[in-house]
């Protein structure tokens, strides 16, 4: 029955729906046939990424700020964050004629932090981790009266996410699976609870996997020990989702409501977003694109229509370069080389003349008489080729060989 499906009841939902459609735009579903090839079926992408300030978190900032008091009104309001619940609490402040005070750590990108004072916040940059930035707003709070609001362990938050899981199903009504990126809890929770609220309603089973990054799995380990557990968060290139810790009213919910919880690896989310960029034309943030690297791993695998959450689009361009390049490495798109050859003329032509009948396209050159282990009479050559995929990395190399040199493949 629908009330043994825990969090917010889908009236609440459905109210919350109405207090967020003031602000949130409905982002478009789009169809992907690489990814539909790769699965064997209909694969969704809900774009999230082009909700206003880049993210979802302005759902459950909003819906949990209009619920103020006026009292609470008058005191203003304070986040800590580093990225998307800054702008998402920022702009949702703006719009309600609020007071917002947003803290964020000293070392945070420049766009994230243009951004959230051009919606109109006051940011105080404090700490050099995300936890110091935390404590420090904690502090303001106490201080001043400001109302705290949490990126995702509040049911006002949680109703505000969930707004999404409604929407995935007006626009994919046939979707039997939905993977949605996990960090606190606060989306996966809120769409589990409605989505599946609205699917028991109309007496058919959904089935929704949560996924996180390898390097900061907080409810694999959490789920296996029964209850919220504290685990070491490992640098990922998917920030937005590297929570230590679930929320609590979080993790009661996803326990009943999500059907499992898979990781993925950085070198999978860096794949999964040149896959978005390149098939999709999608500009998705690394922990945006965790539901689609979970599908092109085969980590989820799925019987009918799959909806994958793209949850957020807010990349600093700087990282985006280097995932780029950890992408196309991944996907065996780049070949570096060390070659030892004899110190003579015309040996860097020559290699060069190969690698042009082996259609690699050389990016770097480093020629060096100074390598470990060289003779006098030797020099070594470092390449960094681009190529077209595994096949053509190893026809490359074969190239070579058979031209007899013994080229050395380097760790990407």
């Amino acid at each position: 029955m629908i009330t043994t499906i825990p969090g917010p009841s889908l009236a609440e939902f459905d109210a919350a729906r109405e207090v967020v459609a003031r602000v949130a735009r409905v982002t478009p579903m789009e169809t992907s046939r690489f990814l539909g090839d790769r699965i064997g079926g209909t694969v969704y992408l809900k774009c999230e990424n082009l909700q206003r300030t880049g993210s979802y978190k302005l759902r459950g900032a909003y819906h949990r700020m209009a619920a103020l008091r006026d009292d609470e009104r008058a005191r203003g309001v304070v986040a800590a964050s580093a990225g998307n619940h800054a702008q998402g609490v920022a702009y949702a402040a703006r719009e309600l004629g609020l007071r917002a005070t947003i803290f964020m750590p000293v070392g945070v990108a420049l766009p994230k932090l243009d951004a959230t004072r051009a919606y109109g916040a006051d940011v105080v940059l404090a700490g050099d981790s995300i936890g110091e930035t935390i404590e420090a707003a904690a502090a303001f709070a106490a201080e001043t009266g400001a109302v705290s609001i949490p990126p995702f362990d509040h049911p006002d938050v949680i109703a505000g996410q969930g707004t999404l899981g409604l929407e995935i199903l007006d626009q994919a009504p046939d979707a039997t699976t939905i993977v949605v990126p996990i960090g606190g809890g606060g989306l996966a929770a809120g769409i589990a609870s409605a989505a599946k609220q609205r699917a028991a309603r109309e007496g058919r089973e959904l089935r929704v996997v949560g996924v996180q990054a390898e390097n900061a799995a907080s409810y694999v380990a959490s789920l296996a020990a029964g209850e919220p557990r504290h685990v070491p968060v490992v640098p990922t290139i998917a920030d937005g989702i590297a929570v230590y810790r679930p929320g609590e009213l979080n993790f009661s919910i996803i326990r009943e409501t999500i059907d499992e919880v898979v990781t993925v690896s950085e070198d999978d989310i860096a794949r999964a977003l040149l896959v978005l960029l390149e098939r999709a034309k999608l500009v998705v943030e690394p922990a945006g694109a965790v539901a689609v690297a979970a599908l092109m791993t085969g980590a989820v695998s799925a019987s009918g229509p799959v909806v994958a959450v793209l949850s957020g689009g807010n990349i600093d361009p700087l990282l985006m370069q280097r995932v780029i390049a950890h992408g196309l490495a991944a996907s065996d798109r780049y070949l570096t080389l060390s070659i030892g050859m004899p110190d003579r003329p015309g040996q860097l032509a020559r290699v060069a003349e190969l690698l042009a009948e082996a259609n690699a396209n050389v990016i770097e050159v480093m020629h060096t008489r100074h390598g470990s282990g060289l003779q006098i009479s030797e020099v070594e050559l470092e390449l960094s080729v681009e190529t077209r995929g595994p096949e053509h990395r190893a026809s490359v190399v074969e190239v070579l060989r058979r031209a007899g040199y013994d080229p050395r493949v380097q760790a990407d």
